[in-house]
């Protein structure tokens, strides 16, 4: 490089005054028009481009220390002659131009089947070109960016948010309302349009500071549909505040709209523009704070971060560091660092980036499961299959080559020994059966549980029990009456006695001879009756049918009252029990008789028990609404034809408590752990991986 002389740089570059760096150090940019790409240039590479008429590589780095303070050798210039290659920033010219363009292209080209991954994962359509209607409207809607108008907004939020205070159950309320066909398309309506006005605040900020908008369009991530708007001319702004407001006007817009529909929603009587103003609200709002806001995607926050942090190229930047960390921690390779920064920088960046690979993965495998189920079942297979390897596998694979690279250095070290130690300790974990033990929600209930009614209308006359009494079976519980039952006996007994006279007289009396056969027939009715008004009336002393506590008993009843046959008048509960319910895939691993331990919520005492029971058929609807998600509990159920139906295929399993157990009184919610057949957690996953191919495939 240094005999050779420079090649030259395309005509059409520009380089511009940038932002002072973070150590206050001057920065340019470059910037390529044919791409719309902008570059930011150092101070020593500012001065080699501004001497690249030289030509001559040791002439230029002569001539940089002769006329500044900075120290540049040949090779930094060979430096940057490679960094404006791959750039492609130099002109085509010489013999071999022909050939290096085409070495260029073709590096650049890929398989059918990579260009088909890469444009299903992310693609661009640009719709239109709107830097001559942006300069034209601009004036029109510069109100906006006012003072005045500013001020106006933070009012209007105040007071709305103080109207939604005052009407919170109703704001509420519309909020569950919104869960629905037609709330979902209203929410879709106002999602575009907040959307729209994202991309427009952007643009015309941008606009507002002497950029160029060349393109607005719409981008589709995993076939997802996103407004976008090309407002990278937004880097040759040196003022960083200047930057902040075009990287933020798309948030700011869609805060604003939340600001004036929140009052309008406050302001407006019940109707479709009220139901309208709570949708613009609640959209934007979510829209602008989960979303936009996120550092760890390439969204607005993304680049408000760097402009705030001042740290271009946050991303791969802090992916490079954070791989080399890895490679350090794990091998000790010595290598230098990829940039020299301090080490408070050095240290955040790193755990940003690991950061973004967290909430990328967990961000992935969700789209990847959406994708699954929104396709057929091949397609979403195949669609899941592709995001997984695209987003997860293969940056791992990239780094794994990288230590393949490295794998002699890495063996002559001494520090290889403890990732491989931790390799193999993971290995073990994962493949050795070290746990038996079979998790399950449960429940603790009373064995026999009676609740105790009136078998007909009547005054209760005494209650025997009080609230948490035990009771042996048989034991007289309460008393009732009832005034008609005991006044026809009273009738029929008299007929009865009359009835038994006149049959006795038959012998002395013509008239009752006559009639001896009706008498009869009459007082064996007159007895039957007799008796069933007894039984009946024995029926009003309630006595305990099972030995057990009395709970549940009515507070407000008085002697002296009427009660109904509807309502309990006090329960029995007698013994405990526990209730779990098992997962399929480990239904094959536990036995009747097998030992288990209940832990309730609360972290009270655990109780000892073993397998009684287990069905063999998968539960239809759960029959202890307690344990179900919508109620606290930890399985997850929807709610079905009047009954909670489980998400999950799911077993009953009953457990008997060992030793003596007292009377459970209220059900008592929490975990059974129950001793099963041994397996590793890898063989687990390759059950239930190959359990959901067979499933899903029909197989």
């Amino acid at each position: 490089m240094t005999a050779a002389a420079l090649p030259p740089l395309r005509d059409e570059l520009a380089l511009l005054p940038g932002p002072a760096s973070h150590d206050g150090g001057p920065t340019w940019t470059l910037h390529d028009p044919l791409s719309n790409r902008f570059f930011r240039l150092s101070w020593p590479a500012f001065e080699i481009l501004s001497r690249w008429h030289l030509e001559d590589a040791a002439a230029l780095a002569e001539a940089v220390r002769a006329e500044t303070v900075l120290e540049v050798e040949p090779e930094d210039v060979a430096g940057v002659v490679e960094f404006l290659a791959r750039g492609g920033l130099l002109k085509a010219e010489g013999p071999d131009a022909v050939d290096r363009l085409l070495a260029m292209h073709d590096a650049g080209k890929t398989s059918v089947l990579t260009w088909l991954l890469h444009h299903y994962l992310f693609f661009r359509i640009p719709l239109v070109r709107p830097d001559s209607w942006l300069q034209r409207a601009l004036p029109r809607v510069a109100w906006i960016g006012s003072r005045a108008f500013r001020l106006a907004t933070l009012a209007a939020l105040a007071a709305g948010l103080v109207l939604v205070t005052r009407q919170w159950e109703a704001f509420a309320a519309t909020m569950v309302d919104s869960f629905s066909i037609a709330g979902l398309a209203a929410f879709g309506l106002a999602l575009a349009f907040a959307k729209l006005a994202h991309e427009l605040g952007h643009a015309f900020t941008a606009k507002a500071f002497g950029c160029r908008v060349p393109t607005m369009g719409v981008a589709f991530l995993v076939l997802w549909p996103m407004l976008y708007t090309d407002v990278n001319e937004a880097w040759k702004l040196t003022d960083r505040r200047q930057r902040l407001l075009v990287g933020a006007a798309g948030i700011l817009a869609e805060m604003t709209i939340a600001a004036w529909a929140t009052l309008a929603w406050g302001l407006l009587p019940d109707g479709a523009a009220k139901g309208m103003a709570f949708t613009l609200a609640v959209t934007t709002l979510v829209s602008s704070l989960a979303i936009n806001l996120s550092p760890f995607m390439r969204f607005d926050g993304y680049f408000l971060a760097m402009d705030a942090l001042d740290q271009p190229n946050l991303h791969p930047r802090s992916f490079a560091l954070a791989r080399w960390h890895l490679r350090e921690v794990l091998f000790g390779l010595g290598e230098p660092v990829p940039e020299p920064l301090p080490a408070v920088t050095r240290g955040w960046m790193i755990a940003f980036a690991w950061a973004v690979w967290l909430y990328r993965l967990a961000l992935f495998l969700g789209i990847a499961v959406l994708v699954y189920h929104f396709f057929i079942k091949v397609v979403g297979i195949v669609l899941f299959v592709v995001e997984l390897g695209w987003f997860v596998v293969r940056p791992v694979w990239g780094e794994v080559k990288e230590w393949r690279k490295r794998w002699p250095a890495i063996r002559a070290g001494r520090r290889v020994r403890r990732p491989l130690g931790v390799l193999l300790l993971l290995a073990m974990v994962l493949a050795l059966p070290w746990s038996g033990r079979v998790s399950a929600p449960a429940i603790l209930k009373a064995e026999q549980h009676v609740a105790l009614y009136a078998p007909s209308p009547a005054i209760l006359a005494e209650i025997l029990v009080e609230e948490g009494q035990a009771v042996a079976a048989g034991t007289v519980l309460a008393r009732l009456d009832n005034p008609d039952s005991r006044h026809r006996l009273e009738q029929v007994e008299r007929r009865v006695g009359v009835l038994k006279y006149e049959l006795a007289a038959i012998g002395f009396d013509d008239g009752f001879r006559a009639r001896s056969q009706s008498i009869a027939e009459e007082l064996e009715g007159a007895l039957a009756e007799r008796a069933a008004l007894h039984a009946e009336l024995d029926r009003l002393t309630l006595t305990a049918p099972v030995a057990g506590t009395v709970t549940d008993l009515a507070p407000d009843l008085q002697p002296g009252q009427w009660v109904n046959s509807r309502a309990a008048i006090l329960g029995l509960r007698g013994g405990a029990l526990v209730e779990a319910y098992v997962a399929e895939a480990d239904l094959p691993r536990i036995a009747a008789g097998a030992a288990a331990r209940f832990i309730p919520e609360g972290g009270s005492a655990t109780l000892a028990a073993i397998i009684a029971a287990i069905d063999r058929v998968a539960v239809r609807a759960l029959a202890e609404p307690a344990l179900a998600v919508p109620y606290g509990g930890t399985i997850p159920a929807r709610f079905g034809d009047k009954a909670l139906v489980p998400d999950v295929a799911l077993y009953r399993v009953r457990l008997t408590l060992s030793g003596d157990a007292h009377d459970a009184l209220v059900p008592l919610r929490g975990v059974a752990h129950i001793e099963g057949e041994r397996r590793s957690l890898l063989g687990h996953w390759a059950r239930t991986v190959t359990a959901v191919v067979i499933r899903e495939w029909g197989m």
